[in-house]
């Protein structure tokens, strides 16, 4: 009984091994590979089966190299992982290219051989500030005020001569009266004295 279990599972073993070859026949013997670009200084592409242009749903073994414009540096080789932010046909690299201008190619050696490379640029991207850092750039100054407040105006003291014109006054007022009045009481005594000699003299 044993040995029979054991026989179906090599047999089992086989099957899955022979139906892989046979589905990779059905897509062709050949992948597509398109170079898409960068994302943030990873590298992008497209594999799919040259004959359909279905997505490769298969482990894909290939290396990504890549060599400056200049010819001086070097980058890789690095292997292809699942883009999770792409289609089912997009594949990227972990590792980032630095800035500059760049010749990228990538090689795919199973489950079908392919070959794909573009030119690309990564840009220089400034690093975003701390938290917490100060901001370099100088502080605006305020802007002047549109309106302007009328200066409270100051209370002037009142000087003291001012305090003591009043009373200067009325007494030089009170001194004309006393004045007038006595010169009315003398010119009524005059006149009084005048009709008295008169009719005086009138009866002598």
């Amino acid at each position: 009984m044993r040995i029979r279990i054991a026989f179906q599972a090599v047999l089992t073993a086989l099957g899955l091994i022979l139906l892989t070859p046979a589905a990779a026949h059905a897509h062709g013997d050949t992948v597509k590979v398109v170079v898409t670009g960068q994302r943030e200084g990873h590298v992008t592409a497209d594999i799919t089966w040259e004959n359909d242009g279905d997505a490769v749903d298969e482990a894909v073994a290939a290396t990504v190299n890549a060599v400056s414009a200049d010819g001086a540096r070097t980058s890789g080789p690095w292997r292809l992982v699942r883009d999770p932010a792409a289609a089912p046909a997009g594949w990227t690299t972990a590792e980032s290219l630095p800035p500059g201008t760049w010749k990228v190619s990538v090689d795919v050696g199973f489950p079908a051989l392919g070959h794909g490379e573009l030119e690309v640029g990564v840009p220089v991207v400034d690093p975003a500030p701390a938290p917490g850092t100060p901001d370099p750039r100088p502080a605006s100054p305020s802007p002047a005020p549109t309106g302007t407040q009328a200066p409270t105006p100051a209370q002037v003291p009142t000087p003291a001569s001012d305090a003591q014109a009043a009373p200067e006054e009325s007494g030089s007022g009170q001194a004309v009266w006393w004045t007038t009045a006595g010169v009315a009481a003398t010119a009524l005594a005059g006149a009084a004295v005048g009709i008295f000699l008169r009719r005086r003299r009138a009866r002598r």
